[in-house]
């Protein structure tokens, strides 16, 4: 008898992969919606058993199964702790791109989820929102919108939105090309990430002049667009497919020896592009190509090694790793090397590092109650073990846990790594 799938014949999350897991239990304290709940078919092993039941007939794309998958963060801290090596990232994007085609959500989920594709990945509109977010800042409306508690009235995914949105600050163009200080050590391509490259461009600014400090000539390609990162984790998929394509467009003439990311989202995806257009004839080879190039700004230095001279931080610093480079990337060791070869700082763990914070691309604004439990909880961590600074190496993380520290009283700044290194090369504070 033939088995009649729920999923469609484009890519479902691969047998081969989901029987791959034998059940051990080892995921379960590492993932965070487990870790908060209990709940068996919100573990890794519980929605790995949900995709075996949906593609063996067993069971159709319900309410109740589409939940426990939208409930998963793609922290893909389960990978990190798998013996038996299981690419649960790959199955639940699989995953979501199946429920993105096959399950239709209510009317107010698609219009939340359009705003946010519609504005998040698309730099030119949130040029445009810069100076209607500043007015609402600087003109004290949201101090005074924020203690009418009005917000309350709100439903809580714009309330989140409203708590997350970034503090305007200067915004710092980038050179399409930045010359190398002395002696030419590389030449990088630099991918400049959407929310970051309007809101938070001080981090790009210190990526920048730390490559150049260190001897790397950096192109910052004007023509390119956001990575599409969000859209793969929420099984957006043809839009982030046509973005990956424009990606490798843009940086493909070049000439760069590698391509580094700061945005550790960003930076997992731009990886993955050779596997993600596996199936384009005209891109695959070339998407292979720029993904064996792309490195974290953390790789680059610290392969590159210090030749820029390093003054005094004096600062207690607790480094958090972004879901997305330790266990996406298995990048954990060289942040923390470069922030202690600085002189004076003093590199803190946080306790429970696996855990993530809540972030998780567009996690936090369509699933706001989890994600400010899990920040709250990663809040509480950092303030007993009383840092000045905390250290990140992806934007989302760095506003989700900037806003649980101010929510509990703590006065600890949420930094990106690279502006430590910056501010110490350039022997100045922090911007």
């Amino acid at each position: 008898m033939e088995i009649k799938s729920a999923f469609d014949p484009h890519h479902p999350p691969e047998p081969e992969l989901i029987n791959q897991c034998v059940h051990c239990g080892f995921c379960l304290p590492a993932c965070p919606t487990y870790v908060l709940w209990g709940s068996e078919p919100d573990s890794p092993r519980g929605r790995i058993y949900l995709m075996k039941m949906a593609s063996e007939g067993a069971t159709a794309i319900t309410p109740d199964w589409v939940q426990h998958i939208d409930a998963c963060l793609g922290c893909v801290a389960c990978m990190s702790a798998c013996p038996s090596g299981v690419d649960y990232g790959k199955l639940i994007e699989a995953t979501r791109a199946q429920v993105e085609r096959l399950y239709p959500r209510p009317l107010v989920d698609r219009l939340h989820r359009r705003l946010m594709f519609a504005l998040f990945p698309r730099p030119d509109r949130l040029r445009l929102l810069r100076p209607l977010l500043a007015l609402y800042q600087k003109s004290g409306l949201q101090e005074l919108v924020r203690r009418s508690r009005i917000l309350k009235l709100f439903p809580p995914r714009l309330q989140a939105m409203e708590a997350l949105a970034p503090q305007i600050r200067k915004k710092h163009s980038i050179a399409e090309v930045t010359p190398a200080a002395g002696q030419k050590r590389l030449r990088v391509g630099l991918m400049l990430g959407c929310v970051q490259r309007e809101f938070l461009s001080h981090v790009n600014l210190a990526t920048v002049r730390t490559l150049a400090a260190e001897g790397c000539e950096v192109v910052a390609a004007s023509a390119q667009p956001c990575c599409g990162a969000l859209m793969v984790h929420a099984g957006e998929e043809p839009a982030a497919l046509d973005l990956a394509r424009r990606t490798i467009d843009a940086f493909e003439d070049a000439g760069v020896d590698c391509i580094v990311t700061n945005a550790a989202g960003c930076g997992s995806v731009a990886k993955d592009y050779g596997y993600l257009l596996r199936d384009d004839s005209r891109y695959a080879e070339r998407a292979r190509r720029f993904s064996a190039k792309c490195r974290d700004i953390t790789e680059v230095l610290e392969e590159l090694g210090a030749r820029a001279e390093r003054h005094p931080l004096p600062l207690r610093v607790a480094f958090h790793d972004s879901c997305h480079l330790q266990h996406a990337q298995r990048v954990r060791a060289q942040p923390r090397a470069l922030l202690s070869a600085i002189p004076g700082l003093t590199l803190l763990e946080i306790p429970e590092a696996a855990i993530c914070c809540g972030s998780a691309g567009i996690y936090n604004l369509v699933q706001p109650k989890p994600a400010n439990e899990l920040a709250d909880r990663k809040a509480a961590l950092i303030a007993a073990i009383e840092p000045d600074v905390v250290a990140t190496g992806n934007p989302g993380c760095l506003l989700q846990i900037q806003t649980a520290l101010e929510r509990s009283g703590s006065k600890a700044r949420v930094v990106h790594t690279v502006e430590l290194i910056d501010a110490s090369i350039q022997n100045q504070g922090l911007l």
